[in-house]
């Protein structure tokens, strides 16, 4: 925990990044998450070539990531508390998850299968051009579930571990992984430290996402079901429980063909139940939103606790 924040702090804190982020979403004109991006890309750009990738990979993810959180870990020392609220509020994407997948349920459900195409393709990497309604609801659904992790309670647990600085090497790392940490011949050795990195901060997190997916479930008992017998197939160590308990608790079946670079993937099932529809989108976002507010709860409850604890000794 960052120095200088109390557990309470921490709670008020967070709840304040947490409104801020559902007030505003992504700032209109320029997100830094996107100014790192473009100079990520030029780091890989002139890193990725020649030989000994792997270790020029682990040098670009340092190069990227470490100076940019230990200016945030100074910046914060001298701020003080607005800026941890603010570093949270730039790195929380709850409100973007809304505004990027509710338009698609809204496209599907009038039938405008084109606009939905459009709309899912810049929120996933598979191929669109061709997708059906059932293909375009369940890739929506399955990032709605995939990033509530990525995108909210990653970025809140390392919140609470170290503060702003916390969320900022959290969501630097996450997005050095979308970008470096592919299996292709171009990413398999210079990207491999983005991902193992991306997968180690995401561990505890990806299970207590999937843990609130669960306990949100209508159907807790087919929720962890699921993650425990279908998470360890997936691809992604911390994907397959978030998205397997994730399905379960909508009692909708997720993964299955997803077509990539013109190629049909077979990915392992996920879920039980109906196939994913238009409306199940919206669903996944309430579970989202309601796992965030869970989160949330639990925080406040640990800070007035902590409050009234060391009001009583003082």
């Amino acid at each position: 925990m960052l120095a200088g924040l109390t557990i309470p702090d921490l709670a008020l804190l967070m709840l304040c990044g947490v409104a801020l982020d559902y007030a505003f979403g992504e700032t209109p004109r320029w997100h830094p998450l996107v100014g790192f991006g473009k100079v990520a890309a030029c780091i890989e750009r002139h890193a990725n070539r020649g030989a000994g990738r792997i270790g020029r990979g682990i040098a670009a993810w340092m190069l990227a990531v470490l100076p940019v959180t230990a200016l945030a870990y100074a910046a914060c020392d001298m701020a003080g508390a607005a800026l941890h609220v603010l570093l949270l509020y730039v790195c929380l994407g709850l409100r973007s998850l809304r505004d990027h997948n509710l338009p698609i349920a809204c496209a599907l459900a009038r039938g405008d299968v084109a606009l939905a195409r459009r709309l899912t393709s810049r929120i996933v990497s598979r191929d669109t051009s061709q997708a059906t309604e059932a293909d375009l609801a369940k890739a929506s659904t399955e990032s709605l579930l995939e990033n509530g992790n990525d995108a909210v309670f990653g970025t809140l647990f390392w919140f609470v571990i170290a503060g702003g600085p916390g969320a900022v090497l959290y969501r630097l790392a996450n997005t050095l992984d979308a970008m470096w940490g592919y299996r292709s011949s171009r990413y398999l050795h210079f990207g491999r430290a983005a991902a193992r990195l991306d997968d180690a901060l995401n561990f505890i997190p990806a299970r207590l996402t999937a843990l609130s997916y669960v306990l949100l479930a209508n159907d807790r008992r087919t929720a962890w079901r699921c993650w425990r017998e279908q998470a360890r197939a997936w691809p992604s160590p911390n994907g397959g429980p978030v998205m397997a308990s994730g399905a379960g608790g909508l009692g909708v079946a997720l993964g299955g063909a997803a077509v990539y670079d013109g190629i049909t993937e077979q990915r392992p099932p996920l879920g039980k139940g109906r196939a994913a529809g238009g409306h199940d989108i919206a669903r996944a976002w309430e579970l989202v939103q309601s796992a965030a507010l869970l989160w949330l709860a639990i925080a406040c409850a640990a800070g007035l606790t902590m409050y009234l604890v060391g009001a009583r000794h003082a």
